[in-house]
């Protein structure tokens, strides 16, 4: 759709849908140059509409309309009208039964939305507003009914055809052809119908529920893919064993089934009974994905799972709720992680995660509440902070009311809104109700953009004196809002003595003396006392867990860091220790134009005896020794130059573990005793440990480093540790990084997925000849512009991770990017839109690169664009 006038939806203006369907039967002939679609429903009008005597508006978006009858006769003249958004049926009686026949184009269908073909499949992708690309329907989140599909098709073509719900009939027809009709009993939104058809492989188990049913698990996948199945299917038994143990819930059809696509805009989707996913994450075997490929397929399979209930059995009203499902689900899909893989440092990855995506977006053009109040194009609000920072707030609802009260209450929710759409302000009275609490001040997190500033001061009053903590916090304005109210800001903190341990201390008001406590900052400011303290503090542990999702600034002391790193028990306070005495150290070089010697010299004696210390786990060292990435570090200024900044990071990486590299090389595991393919916290976490001290080595200039990759590579037995050796190299303008890249090019050249690394490598790397290799890539057999993985693996590395190219002091890099987003534009405005936001930054850049990268959003806004990225550069120029 080429539409650049659209009119912006705004959450005021919600009203009930003028009629309810009661049922829906479509009947498809399908094929992939027409689809001929024939749709039936009966409808009644919505004692809850607005309008009494409103009409029917029945949304189409590139569908062509052959017929359409009224209790079967043809409307009278006059009552039919067919406009932008599709049809609108007037006079229609109290109740009324509709046939409509369509026909839609899926081979032309290159948006991805809607019935597109897929490597000689057919496929859909509903969510958000994708069902009307296939028929005319009431195509929203609060129109729930029951749908009975028929499909039909050539079966040598189709010999697999799907739909969600339950196979209640199949059989051959004449011409080759064969049907099978599925019946889903549970009423459902049209975002969350489902098709396919195509020439599939199945790979079967079961599943056994906590009350005895047997669910049939089928995975399709095309049929060269067969052997990388085992651990999608076992991923998807945990999750089903882990949603009945960890919240009582407990899957409800015969049969479950995931199809892996190759051509797909997002990671998957949760289509009752049957899951569309991104091939990516669905395929894996120890040669041909890392570990963090395997963690990503179980978190994304359980994701999708999880949302049968917090999302599908729940769903929601308007698509400004989309968090209700979806910050739910994330946050149902951490603790699985949390809970069967990664246990603590899973934490430390999402808020990694958080401050160099989701706190960025939520300061720059594109920042938007949580539940947002209006939008121009809801595809732009499938955002990390409608997604990551909502799961935020569920986990810090947890935290205020308590596990055992939380779990009440999502029990209440569930049994109240079974088979209905609703808003995050009924989750949150749900939770208000099972605790007694009220919540109406904590509901501001879903209507503030921004991340809040929390300031935190202490005083003590001698030893076993009292104790004061101070906290304050201000949210700066976002587009839109210029003025924040306090929000409720959970901050969980503990107090250290001289030998590590946490100390014990009573806070006024309470009656018993412990050892860590949650502080709950509700206004501007608030004093917390404490008394009886068991010793003298000499370091504070804040936000233990990552209690809230906030910028804090405590003022530490170098060496109050160094003792949090040596000795706090909570895995995300002794991680942001390091972190800040490396953003300290980078921020010192950009604003002083100087190291801070002092301050380089006690971290590096932090980090070795971090590295000495025996008892450390391997994989949370690893994720210690790790800079913070540009991305995040460019937060720290209000514009900076983002090469010098990349090449300050770089320089302070060698400077800290160059005198370290004796030191790493001694605890460097083995290769031959931790390449085992073994799927356990323990094996990837002394795999990363070795990969993280390998590159380490190598950026620091460790001469023996480069030679060990290079075995590394040409011994290793799984993807990890190949990838590890490559990671370690590709930042060298040495032969060894061409000689491996080579090697793993014609190695995995006819493996799509896992030629995508070698694209994002790169075109990720900063050595000299950037555009000459990304010229090259786009020209590589193996890459295809409809293909949103292809394109995402080459120009995302290319604009995150190339800061020498990318920003190119004269914009040749923004203007190829805007270039080659504008060509995707005319393809797949999603994949346009979400490319198109680096661009967006301009204003974080250093002024002469922001006036460049300002210049190219001025010319794309010139041009006929899709309402996708017209609206994600309309927002990024709105201040200028």
């Amino acid at each position: 759709m080429r539409d650049a006038n659209t009119r912006a939806v705004y959450l005021s203006e919600y009203q009930p849908p003028a009629f309810v369907v009661e049922s829906l039967e479509l009947d498809f002939d399908l094929a992939a140059a027409t689809t001929e679609v024939t749709t039936r429903m009966a409808v009644r009008r919505n004692p809850q509409a607005a309008e009494p005597n409103g009409a029917l508006r029945l949304y189409g978006d590139g569908v062509e309309l052959v017929s359409l009858t009224v209790d079967g006769a043809e409307p009278g003249e006059g009552l039919l009208e067919q406009d932008g958004e599709g049809l609108l049926l007037h006079g229609l009686p109290e109740a009324a039964r509709l046939e409509i026949v369509s026909r839609c184009h899926p081979e032309q269908n290159t948006a991805l939305e809607g019935l597109y073909a897929s490597s000689g499949n057919l496929c859909t992708q509903c969510e958000p507003e994708g069902f009307r690309r296939i028929t005319f329907f009431p195509d929203r989140p609060d129109v729930l009914t029951t749908y009975r599909v028929r499909l039909e098709a050539d079966r040598a073509q189709y010999p697999v055809l799907l739909a969600n719900g339950n196979r209640v009939e199949a059989g051959e027809l004449d011409g080759g052809r064969h049907y099978a009709v599925w019946e889903d009993p549970f009423p459902k939104p049209s975002y969350l119908f489902a098709l396919v058809a195509g020439d599939l492989a199945c790979q079967r188990d079961t599943f056994t529920t906590m009350s005895g049913r047997e669910v049939a698990l089928e995975l399709y996948v095309e049929a060269h893919n067969a052997d990388r199945c085992d651990h999608a299917l076992a991923s998807l038994k945990r999750a089903m064993r882990y949603d009945e143990e960890a919240f009582g819930r407990e899957y409800d059809l015969d049969v479950y089934m995931i199809v892996a696509v190759d051509d797909f805009n997002m990671g998957a989707m949760e289509n009752k009974g049957l899951n569309l996913f991104n091939a990516k994450f669905v395929l894996a075997s120890p040669d041909t994905a890392t570990d963090s490929d395997f963690v990503a397929i179980e978190s994304v399979i359980a994701h999708e799972y999880f949302h049968n209930w917090s999302g599908n059995r729940v769903t929601c009203r308007d698509w400004f709720q989309l968090s209700l499902k979806e910050g739910l689900t994330v946050f149902r899909d951490q603790e699985f992680t949390t809970d069967c893989t990664l246990f603590g440092v899973k934490r430390i990855d999402d808020v990694a995660m958080l401050r160099a995506f989701q706190f960025p977006e939520d300061a720059g053009p594109l920042a938007h509440p949580v539940r947002p109040d209006h939008y121009a194009e809801i595809n732009n609000f499938y955002t990390l902070t409608v997604y990551e920072k909502g799961a935020e707030l569920i986990r810090m609802l947890r935290t205020l009311i308590g596990r055992e009260t939380f779990r009440r209450g999502l029990d209440l929710y569930f049994k109240r809104f079974d088979g209905q759409a609703v808003t995050t302000d009924d989750f949150v009275a749900v939770m208000a109700e099972a605790s007694g609490r009220d919540l109406a001040r904590f509901k501001r997190w879903y209507t503030q953009a921004g991340t809040p500033h929390v300031t935190a001061s202490t005083a003590f009053d001698g030893p076993g004196g009292p104790a004061r903590i101070t906290l304050a916090q201000e949210t700066p304005p976002t587009p839109g809002q210029a003025h924040k109210e306090p929000v409720v800001i959970p901050v969980r903190v503990a107090f250290l003595g001289a030998d590590g341990q946490r100390i014990r201390a009573r806070r006024e008001g309470d009656d018993a003396a412990r050892d860590e406590w949650v502080l709950e900052l509700d206004a501007a400011e608030h004093t917390f006392c404490f008394e009886d303290l068991s010793a003298e503090p000499v370091a504070i542990s804040w936000l233990r867990g990552f209690s809230a999702p906030v910028i804090l600034n405590a003022n530490q002391g170098v060496d109050e860091l160094a003792h949090l790193l040596a000795h706090d028990d909570d895995a995300f306070a002794r991680w942001e220790a390091a972190q800040t005495l490396f953003r300290r150290a980078i921020r010192a070089r950009i604003e002083h134009d100087a190291a801070d010697s002092a301050l380089e010299a006690a971290t590096e004696h932090a980090l070795r005896a971090l590295i000495e210390d025996p008892a450390i786990e391997p994989v949370l060292l690893a994720t210690i020794l790790q800079l913070p990435p540009t991305r995040e570090l460019a937060e720290l200024f209000e514009r900076v130059d983002p090469v010098r900044l990349r090449m300050e990071r770089d320089d302070l990486e060698k400077r800290l573990y160059a005198p370290l590299a004796g030191a790493m090389q001694q605890i460097q595991p083995k290769l031959d005793d931790v390449d085992n393919g073994a799927f356990t916290a323990e094996a990837m976490g002394r795999r990363q440990l070795r990969n993280r001290l390998l590159a380490l080595r190598v950026a620091a200039g460790d001469q023996a480093a480069v030679p060990e990759a290079l075995a590394q590579y040409q011994k290793a037995r799984s993807m990890t540790m190949r990838m590890g050796a490559l990671n370690a190299v590709n930042e060298l303008d040495h032969e060894a990084r061409q000689v491996l890249l080579t090697d793993f090019e014609q190695r995995y050249r006819d493996d799509p997925l896992v030629l995508d690394k070698y694209f994002g490598l790169q075109a990720g790397s900063q050595v000299p000849g950037g555009f000459e290799r990304l010229e090259a890539l786009l020209e590589h057999p193996g890459f295809r512009w409809t293909n949103p993985n292809r394109v995402r693996a080459v120009l995302g590395p290319f604009m995150a991770r190339n800061e020498r190219h990318f920003h190119q002091e004269d914009g040749a890099g923004y203007r190829r990017m805007g270039g080659f987003v504008e060509k995707l534009d005319a393809m797949n405005p999603q994949t346009a839109a979400r490319l198109a936001q680096p661009l967006t930054r301009w204003q974080k850049v250093d002024s002469a690169r922001g006036e460049q990268m300002r210049a190219e959003l001025e010319r794309l806004a010139a041009l006929e664009l899709s309402r996708d990225l017209r609206d994600v550069i309309e927002r990024a120029l709105a201040d200028t």
